[in-house]
């Protein structure tokens, strides 16, 4: 166990836990935790979308990054506080780019957690990477992430990994020989991740019947379900988000489709679940996130998260949480608060880090090493597909 991970468990049992509402994060920036009173701190970006579209993500990385930057700066152990500086993009590519240009020529940050999704990333991680500040992905599925440049890592495990996970399972168990498959076609990680499909699905015998696309904030799937009603697929495959992807189910189902439903990492949300209700069930996902998992840390971690804020953590608030811990690992380890190369060659070289989503560490190109699990949606709650 690391050394950051021991303080975590003094920490978790310790921490006084803040009741009241989660505030939001806003348009303006917010400061997680208590500024320490004395010793050293590092600045650090948090650059995600808590209102706009999507917002059940950001808000659940916000909740999760709080509590653990609460942890480590309220325990005694810590030798560099966390000055973590929040900005909310609303999930537009302009805020995004914004608010990473102010964390870093302004704020002058040492490093950037976020922005949350591929699209933003893919219009504001440039910037960071030509600085030469550290990225950490904890959302960011996408292919092409890390190829950004060398300063960029993730604990978000890419689509290309985690989807073949979930389509060989189901396939295993359900032996299906026919797909249909529909993707948003205005959104990088979603265009992503059709291609795997539509790669993935072919190579293991499997015909793909039907190929049908929609926009982000589409609400009418009539027209493109009525043509996979008529090709009749064994399961249907979707790259969506939660808010297209909850409409999608309810709608098939409403016409009587009840096949069961591959999703993606837009799926990994209780927000699916809230808005499909019982169309819901039957839907596979593969996350490195499982509530039932036995470990200590990530049973210490539920347990406490549902305290403070009353509801089950989510995938994304455990990826959060483990980033925050990992970059705060790094940052002790690298001796430094100011040097950006120092902390970025520092957080390349971890190793054997364990958290709540597991053990981890990165690969060759700064994406994440770990295993995962596969669940299914089964009377409204998401359990191990077995």
């Amino acid at each position: 166990m690391s050394r950051a991970w021991k303080k975590w468990a003094a920490a978790a049992g310790a921490a006084v836990m803040i009741a009241g509402a989660f505030a939001g994060c806003g348009g303006e920036e917010k400061k997680a935790g208590a500024a320490p009173a004395e010793g050293s701190s590092a600045k650090v970006g948090f650059i995600t979308a808590c209102t706009g579209p999507g917002a059940a993500y950001g808000i659940s990385q916000k909740e999760a990054v709080d509590m653990a930057v609460e942890e480590i700066n309220s325990d005694p152990a810590t030798k560099v506080k966390l000055d973590m500086i929040t900005y909310d993009t609303k999930l537009v590519k302009t805020e995004a780019i914004n608010a990473m240009k102010k964390a870093i020529e302004q704020d002058k940050v040492l490093a950037v957690i976020g922005p949350m999704t591929t699209g933003e990333f893919f219009a504001a991680g440039p910037i960071a990477q030509q600085a030469g500040v550290t990225v950490f992905g904890i959302s960011l599925t996408a292919d092409g992430v890390t190829e950004v440049g060398d300063y960029i890592f993730r604990n978000a495990v890419p689509g290309k990994l985690a989807i073949p996970i979930t389509v060989k399972k189901a396939h295993d168990k359900l032996g299906f020989k026919t797909v249909a498959v529909m993707y948003s076609h205005n959104n990088d990680m979603l265009v992503s991740e059709n291609k795997i499909y539509q790669k993935l699905f072919p190579e293991m015998g499997v015909e793909i019947v039907a190929t049908e696309s929609f926009a982000d904030k589409d609400t009418d799937f009539s027209a493109q379900l009525t043509k996979i009603q008529a090709a009749n697929p064994d399961v249907i495959a979707i790259a969506g988000f939660y808010q297209e992807g909850s409409l999608i189910v309810k709608k098939a189902r409403e016409m009587g489709m009840n096949q069961p439903i591959i999703g993606n990492n837009g799926f990994n949300s209780p927000e699916y679940i809230k808005q499909a209700g019982p169309a819901a069930d039957g839907t596979l996902v593969a996350t490195p996130w499982n509530p039932d998992r036995k470990s200590e840390k990530a049973q210490a971690f539920r347990k406490a998260f549902k305290e403070k804020y009353g509801h089950e953590p989510d995938q994304f608030a455990a990826q959060a949480y483990d980033g925050v811990y990992m970059m705060h690992e790094a940052i002790e380890a690298s001796g430094t608060t100011t040097d950006r190369k120092k902390l970025r060659d520092t957080l390349a070289t971890i190793k054997g880090f364990e958290g709540v989503t597991g053990k981890f560490e990165f690969d060759q190109d700064r994406n994440p090493k770990m295993d995962m699990d596969v669940l299914e949606v089964k009377n409204g709650q998401w359990v191990p597909f077995a």
